[in-house]
């Protein structure tokens, strides 16, 4: 498996594909995460073509495992972030 790419490889590679500086470039991905973390963040949803959407999913309250001790705990009910993978990128993997 490679290795993923740093922030700094994809500001590189968004510089070179908008054709613009790496301080437009930083400015647009950091402009998109934001945006993103914000919507997620209250409840809602955002949806990247071709990549995929992002949203925030309840967990209701549930007994978990404690796997040092094997005690049983309840786990309170808390929120977590999902990604649900756009077919186009799916397919284009897979080909």
């Amino acid at each position: 498996m490679a290795k993923p790419m740093t922030k700094t490889q994809l500001v590189a590679a968004l510089a070179e594909e908008m054709g613009a500086d790496k301080k437009a470039a930083t400015a647009a991905l950091d402009a998109v995460t934001a945006i993103i973390t914000r919507e997620v963040a209250e409840g809602g949803a955002v949806t990247l073509p071709g990549v995929g959407k992002f949203y925030c999913r309840e967990r209701p309250e549930r007994m978990v495992r404690n796997p040092a001790t094997g005690e049983s705990i309840k786990k309170e009910a808390d929120k977590v972030v999902k990604v649900t993978i756009a077919k186009a990128l799916k397919d284009s993997v897979n080909d």
